[in-house]
């Protein structure tokens, strides 16, 4: 079966096709970063024009690298939620109007799943079941996965999460967006002596995070600080900066690993392409004894491939599970433990 997938959740527009049997046959992307760095942010609105653009466009790439023609397209499964409610209906609206043209088959994926899947893409993928830590846009969760569709929320983040505090502790460095890169970046030069910064619910004995206490102190650095700010002493926040977030994801996921008695540990989501964060987790998995797993750098932002993957994975449980009902339904707001 071959499954094409749509990616439209927020600023980058994916499409990919998947046979059930053979894996991942194309995919392409487009990202709208220098659009929205003019506005230090996403703007839904240029956001789902922009998927417009480029959405018809990517399929015809994808069919081309496949060599495939749109008939050959069995399903359709597009990422129904959670997102930017603009930009998941350019989505919908595109996997409806093709399901309906050619007598194709749709199916609703929940975003979260298909970043948490996406570890399965690569030449390693990690068996079932694993602790998953989740690092997306808006969300910071840790899940225990014990089959796809099985998801037991064991803790999130309940106020800021890691990719929030990201960007928006590099907008009070003045880095440009996304800050999570250019952060990252600049933290390679500081000197991890000069300031400490707190570590939010590191001793809670829960698996929640709290990060926004972490970027208020951030704050408070940058306005006690006397005098201009030089490169060198943003370079030495910054490092503060990783140093404390990192510290706390990687003592949460190795509590979970403990609490759970599981070894296989799945990083999911744009900041697990974070250099210190993946540093931090290896140097955790060899002192405790469990194993680390990533999605390829490619597949930690958001993309067509996850979408479809995860389109291929359900469907191969199950193929009832997409259907011919080509009315808009997107869902903004979605628990991934609901599913």
């Amino acid at each position: 079966m071959i499954v094409l997938g749509i990616e439209s959740s927020c600023d980058e527009t994916g499409l990919a096709l998947v046979d059930t049997e053979t894996g991942l046959l194309s995919h392409a992307l487009y990202s709208q970063i220098a659009m929205h760095q003019e506005y230090g942010g996403v703007v839904p609105e240029l956001a789902s024009r922009d998927h417009i653009r480029r959405a018809l466009p990517l399929l015809e790439q994808v069919l081309r690298e496949a060599h495939l023609d749109k008939n050959a397209i069995d399903a359709i499964a597009y990422t129904q939620g959670p997102g930017l409610a603009g930009a998941l209906l350019v989505g919908a609206s595109v996997a409806c109007g093709l399901g309906l043209a050619l007598d194709r088959p749709i199916l609703g994926i929940h975003h979260l799943e298909g970043h948490l899947l996406s570890p399965l893409l690569t030449s390693n993928p990690p068996q079932f079941p694993f602790i998953s830590l989740l690092v997306s846009g808006g969300h910071t969760q840790i899940m225990r996965v014990d089959r796809v569709g099985q998801y037991t929320l064991l803790g999130e983040t309940l106020d800021d999460a890691a990719g929030e505090a990201f960007d928006k502790s590099a907008k009070l460095l003045g880095l440009s967006y996304p800050g999570g890169p250019a952060i990252s970046r600049l933290a390679e030069l500081g000197n991890p002596a000069v300031y400490t910064l707190p570590r939010p619910m590191l001793h809670s004995k829960d698996f929640n995070f709290s990060f926004s206490g972490l970027k208020t102190a951030v704050l408070t650095v940058v306005k006690n600080h006397v005098g201009e700010l030089t490169e060198q002493d943003r370079a030495n926040i910054a490092r503060a900066f990783i140093d404390a977030l990192v510290d706390v994801v990687v003592a949460k996921c190795c509590a979970a690993m403990r609490h759970t008695g599981l070894k296989r540990l799945v990083i999911a989501g744009g900041v697990g392409a974070n250099t210190q964060l993946r540093a931090g987790l290896n140097t955790a998995a060899a002192k405790k004894r469990f194993s680390v797993y990533y999605p390829d750098l490619e597949f930690c932002t958001d993309n067509g491939a996850m979408i479809a993957f995860a389109g291929a994975l359900r469907l191969k449980e199950d193929p009832g599970q997409a259907r011919k009902d080509y009315s808009f339904n997107v869902r903004p707001k979605w628990a991934l433990n609901g599913l």
